[in-house]
């Protein structure tokens, strides 16, 4: 893929997609240990023909992103938390867990190798982080991997959904699981991903943006929507799922304190998809969507739409929780909570 010119890049208009950048970084574990750093501008990667991660599954992978604030300082949002979720995904599947300062490092040394790719303030678009670890040692029994390899892309983004900060529409899927009760859905893993997406061809294929999975044990209770955690709001009262099946989202969990900073209760509890019904409003939250309003969900087997969005607008708590996040992220507004730091 050719490298677009900067100034050509319309950064107001970004879709969520790749594009290519200057450089990624790579680390090697080998012998028990992992190596230093390595910078190149290659996008391909020289793998072995029986590497774990392409027979096995043997991979995980992050989502974070970069924020130019007006004060031309490029900020890194609760970086440690995904650290430590890559930790507990690598444990989850057996691979070398990647050091939260090896992580740091090399999403440090990603960004600001690319410093020129971070959208500029204002545009409503970020720079998109994918930390990836992958099982690279050659197994033909089912083994963990002996040897791994780390690495760091960046991409410039916008919104997850095309439609930006305004409602979308979900479909109920009951053909498919997106993860099974004491299996890998609490962790980031490529498996869960691939899963998804008969689910969200289904979704697609019925005119939303998204699927919303159900508990795949009974199929009573809200799971996720898509790659993102689902939310609604009703007397004054934010309530999102709790399940073991449900990747915990570190902006679900930033909403959260927000909406308690804000005079919200706040519940996480199974939520019955029956429960629907009763929210003023829904959306999905995550790292790729930040906060997606939900304006109707269409549950593809009783034919039955549930409508939150009568204006085509957004509901008033879901604004102002993202309007606060967002302003944290990019520097707009103080962060009370420490969430932010500062990398160039």
């Amino acid at each position: 893929m050719e490298k677009p010119h900067i100034e050509k890049i319309d950064w107001k208009n970004l879709p969520f997609g790749y594009i290519k950048t200057d450089h990624n970084i790579r680390c090697y574990y080998k012998d028990g240990k992992w190596g230093e750093l390595e910078i190149t501008s290659k996008e391909h990667l020289d793998i072995h023909i029986a590497a774990t991660c392409l027979h096995y599954g043997q991979q995980a992978f992050e989502g974070m992103k970069a924020f130019m604030g007006k004060d031309g300082k490029i900020r890194l949002f609760r970086w440690q938390e995904n650290a430590k979720r890559m930790i507990r995904s690598a444990e989850g599947i057996h691979m070398a867990p990647v050091p939260e300062e090896l992580f740091k490092k090399a999403v440090v040394k990603a960004v600001l190798t690319n410093k020129q790719f971070v959208p500029p303030h204002g545009t409503g678009a970020a720079l998109y982080i994918r930390p990836l670890l992958l099982g690279t040692g050659a197994q033909v029994g089912v083994k963990p991997s002996a040897e791994y390899m780390f690495l760091v892309f960046v991409t410039p983004v916008g919104p997850y959904f095309k439609e930006g900060f305004n409602p979308v529409n979900i479909a109920i899927v009951r053909d498919s699981d997106r993860a099974a009760p004491l299996g890998t859905g609490h962790i980031k893993v490529g498996g869960n991903y691939a899963a998804s997406l008969r689910g969200i061809i289904t979704a697609v294929n019925a005119g939303c943006g998204s699927p919303m999975y159900l508990d795949a044990k009974e199929k009573r209770y809200i799971d996720e929507i898509g790659a993102a955690n689902f939310f609604g709001i009703k007397n004054n009262t934010y309530i999102t799922p709790k399940s073991d099946s449900i990747l915990p989202s570190i902006t679900n969990d930033s909403v959260m304190a927000i909406a308690e900073d804000m005079g919200l209760k706040v519940e996480r509890r199974p939520v019955p998809v029956d429960e629907l019904e009763s929210f003023d409003e829904a959306g999905a939250c995550g790292t790729a969507a930040i906060i997606a309003p939900i304006g109707e969900v269409h549950d593809l087997e009783t034919g039955k739409t549930i409508k939150f969005s009568k204006d085509g607008k957004a509901g008033p708590v879901s604004t102002s929780i993202y309007s606060r996040l967002i302003g944290i992220q990019f520097g707009d507004e103080k962060d009370k909570f420490g969430w932010t730091e500062i990398i160039g």
